[in-house]
């Protein structure tokens, strides 16, 4: 049974870049999320995100709603994370030493898929439930929605590079464990467990934005 290990990141993931560097090769180093973080947020919007955006953040705050949709978002936050949490106990739990490189990317990048997915519908439900509280809420979730879009492409090309990254750690345990003459379930279980330990992180950096969004609900 794999532990499952809570790993809390920074806003700009910073406990998920130094969680990867403990995995990666010393000479090869995964970098600071914090250096350039502005500077590259403005290259990543390009012109027609920053219109949208900028729309956005100018719209005309309309007449409050006369009710606002139900919804417990830090329940259904809590749900998701269960969801998300055991699934990955299980198939990492099954992950056996014959494993392949090509197979164990394909499932990394299949549970960042995972992650992806049920995170995008929280935030979208918790954007449905920002635009009907308040205006300036309304005005939050447009704001947000613009953002999602923008940064999207270049969320999932940084966060590609982590199954290649993990193929590496994977060989050099497995390489290290065969020169020791460890059964192969000693190394197994150390790779379980650090691919438990990355996705969580990785679940945590996404749900960043919606924890922000929720705090802003719970404060109206």
């Amino acid at each position: 049974m794999v532990q499952q290990v809570r790993v809390r990141t920074s806003l700009t993931g910073v406990a998920l870049v130094r969680l990867l560097e403990t995995l990666t090769d010393s000479r090869v180093r995964v970098g600071d999320a914090r250096a350039g973080f502005v500077d590259g947020l403005v290259q990543w919007v390009g012109w027609a995100d920053a219109i949208a955006l900028s729309a956005a953040l100018d719209r005309p705050l309309a007449a409050g709603a006369t009710s606002f949709l139900e919804f417990d978002a830090r329940a259904q936050c809590e749900r998701v994370r269960a969801t998300v949490a055991q699934a990955l106990t299980r198939d990492v739990a099954a992950m056996d030493a014959d494993i392949g490189y090509t197979l164990l990317r394909r499932r990394f990048v299949a549970h960042q898929q995972f992650l992806e997915e049920k995170v995008g519908e929280l935030r979208e439900s918790v954007r449905a439930a920002l635009a009907a509280r308040t205006p300036e809420l309304a005005r939050l979730a447009a704001v947000d929605a613009v953002m999602t879009r923008a940064l999207s492409a270049q969320e999932r090309r940084l966060l590609a590079s982590i199954p290649g990254l993990m193929e590496r750690h994977c060989r050099r345990l497995r390489e290290a464990g065969d020169d020791e003459g460890e059964a192969n379930d000693t190394w197994v279980n150390v790779f379980r467990q650090d691919m438990y330990a990355v996705l969580l992180a990785e679940l945590d950096l996404r749900m960043q934005p919606v924890e922000g969004l929720i705090e802003a609900l719970d404060d109206n």
